[in-house]
């Protein structure tokens, strides 16, 4: 990614994301997002180069300056929560969309970040369902989403995407994890067991959502 259309494009693809160019310098254009009209992505030209601001978790802002020379703190913006990528090609284009996919979902209540969310609470040594997953996201019935997000995890160090199961604890196709059996190492390395792709749900489901002093948790 080294231009000012592709990185407009990607940004577009976001649910109601729009472009704007409401400034007087016409290098500057921003991608927002309804109804909040939030700016998750800046786009300019400078030194003769594209460059994108994007919103950071401060928990990753250092990591990534870290890992690319050609991200820098937040050009004219607060450098605690914005990181500048400079269009070189010296960035990895999925490291690019990753940055301005985590901008969006800082900026936006949005479904794929509840469920990344939620994923991360299940315990080493169980497993949740997809059904799960959606209620702790906040709507049981977008189970199919759940799918969605998972198989396009951004983080699969951090996001435990494998521990996630269907209704009868079958594991995913081999194309979700990259390999058949994939999926299933990883759980047995967690503590899990799998049988015949599957996993006794009577054994390591983590327990169904219940009220504890008016908040909702899980047990197991």
């Amino acid at each position: 990614m080294k231009t000012r259309e592709e990185a407009s494009a990607y940004g577009l693809t976001f649910p109601d994301s729009y472009e704007d160019r409401s400034f007087k310098d016409q290098r500057w254009q921003v991608i927002r997002v309804k109804p909040g009209k939030k700016i998750f992505l800046w786009i300019y030209e400078k030194d003769e180069l594209i460059y994108l601001n994007v919103k950071t978790d401060p928990r990753w802002r250092d990591f990534w300056r870290a890992a690319y020379p050609s991200v820098i703190p937040g050009y004219h913006q607060n450098k605690e929560h914005w990181n500048t990528i400079i269009l070189d090609g010296s960035v990895p284009d999925k490291d690019i969309e990753r940055m301005i996919a985590e901008s969006y979902d800082l900026v936006t209540d949005s479904p794929t970040k509840r469920i990344y969310e939620a994923v991360k609470r299940i315990p080493k040594g169980h497993v949740a369902t997809y059904r799960q997953i959606a209620k702790m996201a906040g709507n049981e019935k977008m189970s199919r989403a759940v799918g969605n997000a998972l198989h396009k995890n951004p983080d699969p160090d951090h996001i435990p995407c494998f521990r996630v199961v269907n209704a009868k604890g079958e594991l995913a196709g081999a194309f979700a994890f990259g390999g058949a059996d994939v999926q299933a190492e990883l759980l047995r390395e967690d503590g899990v067991e799998v049988v015949d792709g599957k996993v006794d749900l009577t054994k390591y489901q983590m327990a169904d959502l219940m009220e504890s002093d008016g908040r909702a948790c899980y047990r197991i």
